[in-house]
């Protein structure tokens, strides 16, 4: 009860950070349906069952088993994960990595901000995202563009700091947004 009690606080902790900060990114509807499956029973119960604290509890679900039931529910479901945006090429008849639309990038960007605040607590920095991303970023399966659009953020992250990336965070969002007006 006592994990359970502790999952339910760090996600929903998360969850807040990741509003905040679409908000600032000029996304702040979108932000509010931001891992709302987490709250399932599907992923909620392995979520408390395997919760640490300190990192995901899929990690420990996917060490244990060599997959996380919650993650492949999760991933499923929530589009500003890149795993999300993969599908059938029917050129190379393979499923690779989609272009993520710019407002999931923004809202990415958000929830791995989050994510490194919560986990990492009064230790975190702002280059602490970036590193994150980089420990693994020749392991990921992810569109070039998307990953390099989010590298870029990351990195303006680590080395302007959050009001100037957020500004311009925003800016681009807004750009996103008229571009898709104008295709109708």
């Amino acid at each position: 009860m006592i994990k359970a009690l502790r999952h339910f606080n760090t996600i929903t902790k998360h969850r807040h950070k990741v509003i905040s900060h679409c908000f600032k990114a000029g996304i702040g509807f979108q932000g509010l349906f931001h891992d709302l499956s987490k709250y399932s029973p599907h992923e909620f119960i392995s979520g408390a069952k395997y919760y640490q604290g300190n990192r995901s509890p899929n990690e420990e679900e996917r060490a244990r088993f060599g997959y996380s039931k919650a993650w492949l529910h999760h991933k499923g479901r929530n589009r500003h994960h890149f795993e999300y945006w993969t599908d059938y090429n029917p050129e190379t008849k393979l499923v690779s990595p989609v272009k993520m639309p710019y407002n999931y990038v923004a809202e990415m960007f958000c929830d791995r901000v989050a994510a490194s605040k919560i986990y990492n607590g009064k230790s975190y920095k702002d280059s602490d995202p970036l590193s994150y991303f980089l420990k693994a970023k020749h392991r990921r399966v992810i569109h070039p563009e998307t990953s390099d659009e989010l590298e870029k953020l990351l990195l303006m992250l680590s080395e302007k700091g959050e009001s100037e990336t957020f500004r311009y965070l925003k800016n681009q969002v807004k750009i996103y947004k008229k571009t898709l007006k104008s295709k109708g």
